[in-house]
């Protein structure tokens, strides 16, 4: 797989309007939940966002920026030297993802559609 290449599990529609669901999906007028997907980012310097108003208004552009396109940050995890980022988004499709990206000037590396397996499910 090359740099920014798309892993797709399936082709959706892409909604005109954007709502949340009750679980925190993001999803369009008619409730239909927009795919979520995995993107690995790479920063050879490490990431670093700093616990003040500074790093607040930082957070705050990169959601709105995303939001601009009907995308969602809903969490990232960092790698322990903060070098690697797995961020999970909700977003219309695959495409919408490096176009946000780039206007927030962040690195994006794969790509790939994900749904949630969650242990708790199969709990009685």
């Amino acid at each position: 797989m090359q740099h920014g290449e798309v892993c797709r599990r399936t082709e959706r529609r892409q909604p005109a309007q954007w709502a949340h669901s009750s679980d925190g999906a993001a999803a369009d007028d008619e409730g239909t939940t927009l795919p979520r997907y995995m993107i690995e980012g790479i920063f050879p310097q490490g990431l670093s966002i700093p616990m003040n108003d500074d790093g607040r208004k930082a957070v705050a552009g990169v959601v709105a920026a995303n939001a601009d396109s009907g995308v969602t940050w809903v969490h990232s995890y960092l790698n322990p030297d903060h070098t690697q980022t797995f961020c999970t988004y909700d977003a219309p499709s695959p495409d919408a993802i490096p176009k946000v990206a780039d206007r927030n000037s962040l690195p994006v590396g794969r790509i790939t559609e994900v749904t949630v397996l969650d242990p708790y499910f199969y709990q009685a």
